[in-house]
């Protein structure tokens, strides 16, 4: 049987690519791998384009109402728990509000919305097995020794 061997890359429309082409460049990070704002319209984004040439692609032409959800989620995965401070505090400058940052026990999550209102995950993978679905509210002004070592501790209790 043939095998998928990993998520290649999302695609969203966007309302107004220029502002979401500045919020996952500048706020999050993510590289512009290439470009056609002009005539297709579109902007294709990569945390390592070198790797992967694109993981997240934006298009213009979104068109729903204002309350149609359209995606559930869009995740990124963050290589160190600093990393998910680094964007707590870039969020905050932005004066974009964290919906919730939690442990999975398998991950640690924080959540936030992009300025169209699509629900953004950064995450950090603790290798834990913890069995889903789970969510504990933490503070990343603790150590990483004492978030780690409360995530440990679930696979114990679940």
């Amino acid at each position: 049987m043939p095998q998928i061997t990993g998520l290649g890359h999302v695609g969203i429309y966007a309302e107004d690519l220029a502002k979401q082409r500045d919020f996952y460049s500048r706020v999050l990070g993510l590289q512009i791998a290439d470009e056609d704002l002009e005539n297709r319209g579109m902007v294709f984004m990569s945390a390592d384009p070198v790797a992967e040439h694109h993981e997240f692609v934006l298009m213009k032409g979104r068109v729903t109402s204002e309350d149609a959800k359209v995606i559930q989620q869009i995740s990124f995965h963050v290589p160190t728990i600093d990393d998910l401070r680094g964007y707590k505090k870039s969020l905050e400058a932005e004066n974009i509000k964290i919906e919730r940052i939690v442990s999975h026990g398998n991950a640690f999550g924080m959540y936030f919305f992009d300025p169209e209102g699509n629900r953004v995950e950064v995450y950090y993978r603790t290798g834990f097995p913890v069995p889903q679905p789970h969510g504990d509210l933490i503070d990343l002004d603790r150590t990483d020794e004492e978030l780690l070592g409360d995530a440990r501790e679930l696979l114990l209790t679940k």
